[in-house]
Formats: structure tokens, C-alpha cells, sequence
């Protein structure tokens, strides 16, 4: 059950635990996949914010599986709306595909670990890329609800990292480096392939708070001074565990909201999902000219 030395851990899931839920979950991952010929070992991972579930009408019609994530063991369900709370394993591109329909978060009583954990059994079963997105809160001036941001950076102002405890030597390194987290070769494919959609992409750094509360004006003019361009609750502890096993990592954020201190209105999660909508038909227009760049 893990060192007894780490009391910082309060949720009790590391070292050898943490790696035995993450096999535990792949095994159950890979025997629901068996179920329908033609979804072989996935080389490709989505994982979808609030109000992206529009993402997997780019899978092919046939086959497509849809396990809810209650089904799976030490996956935890989220309790936000606009998460499906499903992985759907489908084909596109020639490819097998894994779409994480929706996210548990941290700020619902989750560590970061926790929430890693079906990302991590993903990663176990052959996936070399994982594409993540999120809604976020504009902190650029420049942006525009609905915009969407391919994100260059992160800054992680979350108190938490998924990667706290004994090190899983068999999954990836004791430290990680971070300093080309997004794969650039990615990134460019993305810039081409919404030239070709005719979306406007936008670029820029995301800082991620722990949340569940949004961001007081002095927070918001504090977070633009260090540099961040779009803010929110998610996707970073996703990062750190697909670059510490050594995966290719491309990310894009929903611009939902200004988050600039001279905004003139409180912010609503209803709000954040009406407008979510909106830029997902974006991001799904530059992904269906993606696809078959990062399913190679």
C-alpha cells in the first residue's frame, strides 16, 4: 500500500498501489475493447473538457464501443455537466482511437493521481499520442469568447502534481523534463490544419488553478503578469503524466469567457458550456483536417 513515511499523501494511492490500479484498469480497458473485432491496440487518446463531446462524431460509424467510466475499476466519475463520463474506442484515420469523454477534476475531492488513472492505463495498452483540450477563461485581452488556443505552455498553480510519491520506474523517470512539453512537429500540423479548416487559432500559455472557484480580478491580473494567456482546472497533471511516460502531447483550450479584470459580469458554468458549444465547432472543424497528421 505504499510508504508508510509519505503522511502527505492523505489519499492513500501511490507506489505500488497507484501502479497496480493503473494495470487494473488496463486490463479491464483491454478486455471491454476485445469485445468488437476491429478495435486493435489504440495508438491515439482525446480527452475532452466541458462540452466537447461533439469530438467524437469524427470516429468512423462502425466500430464504436462506449464504456461508461462507472464501469471501469478506480476510475473515478465526475460530477460536472457538460462530462459524458465514457470512454468511446472507435476507428478513424486507419487508427485505432480512445476519446475520454469528459474528466473527473481534482476540485471534486480527487487527487491528482486519481484522476490520472485511466489516462495512465491508456497510455499502458499503446497509446503514443494524446490530444487534450479544456474550457478556459480568457486572461489575453486579445481573446474572444469562442476563440480557440492552441496551447504553446503551462503554468501549474494547482497545489498538486500527479506525479507526487515513489516514482513508477517501469512507466517513466524520476524527474520529468518540461520544457518542451507540446510536441512542436504537433503543433505545427495543428496551425496548418485549422488554415485549412478557415478557423482562426490562437497560441498561448495555460495556467491551471485548483479551483472549483473562478478568479478574483486581482488572481486575474496576477496570472497575466506571469504570463498566462487562458485560464483554468484541468489538463496539466494530464500533461505530466503523458510526458513522464514519454508520450507525444498536443492541447488546445476553449476560450468560454473573458477572465480580465475589467470584465462586467460574473461568470457562470452555464455560460462557460453555451459558449463551449461554440468554439467546439471550431476545434472539431480543425481536428477533422488533424486527424489523419496525428494518427500517423
Amino acid at each position: 500500500m505504499g510508504d508508510a513515511r509519505l503522511g502527505a499523501l492523505p489519499d492513500g494511492i501511490y507506489g505500488q498501489d497507484l501502479e497496480r490500479r493503473i494495470d487494473e484498469t488496463a486490463a479491464a480497458l483491454r478486455t471491454r475493447l476485445a469485445e468488437l473485432s476491429g478495435l486493435g491496440e489504440p495508438r491515439l487518446a482525446f480527452v475532452l473538457g466541458s462540452g466537447l463531446g461533439s469530438v467524437v462524431e469524427l470516429l468512423d460509424p462502425e466500430p464504436r464501443l462506449r464504456i461508461p467510466y462507472g464501469e471501469l475499476p478506480h476510475v473515478p466519475v465526475g460530477t460536472v455537466a457538460g462530462h459524458a463520463g465514457e470512454v468511446v474506442a472507435g476507428r478513424a484515420a486507419d487508427t485505432t482511437i480512445l476519446i475520454l469523454s469528459g474528466r473527473a477534476h481534482p476540485y471534486e475531492g480527487h487527487s491528482q493521481r486519481e484522476t490520472t488513472i485511466l489516462l495512465r492505463a491508456c497510455i499502458a495498452l499503446g497509446v503514443g499520442t494524446v490530444v487534450l483540450t479544456n474550457a478556459a477563461g480568457g486572461l489575453n485581452p486579445e481573446f474572444a469568447a469562442g476563440d480557440v488556443m492552441l496551447i504553446r505552455d503551462t503554468i501549474n498553480l494547482s497545489s498538486d502534481n500527479p506525479l507526487v510519491g515513489p516514482n513508477l520506474d517501469r512507466l517513466g523517470p524520476r524527474f520529468v523534463p518540461m520544457t518542451n512539453a507540446f510536441d512542436q512537429r504537433l503543433r505545427a500540423e495543428a496551425r496548418a490544419a485549422a488554415t485549412r479548416a478557415g478557423i482562426a487559432l490562437r497560441e498561448g500559455v495555460y495556467v491551471m488553478l485548483s479551483g472549483p472557484a473562478f478568479e478574483t480580478r486581482a488572481e486575474m491580473r496576477m496570472l497575466r503578469t506571469i504570463g498566462g494567456d487562458a485560464v483554468g482546472m484541468s489538463t496539466v497533471p494530464e500533461v505530466l503524466v503523458a510526458r513522464h511516460a514519454g508520450v507525444r502531447v498536443l492541447a488546445f483550450s476553449l476560450v468560454t469567457n473573458e477572465a480580465t479584470p475589467d470584465m462586467d459580469h460574473e461568470v457562470t458554468h452555464e455560460e462557460v458550456l453555451r459558449m463551449g458549444r461554440i468554439g467546439a465547432e471550431r476545434l472539431v472543424a480543425i481536428f477533422r483536417e488533424l486527424l489523419p497528421e496525428v494518427a500517423a
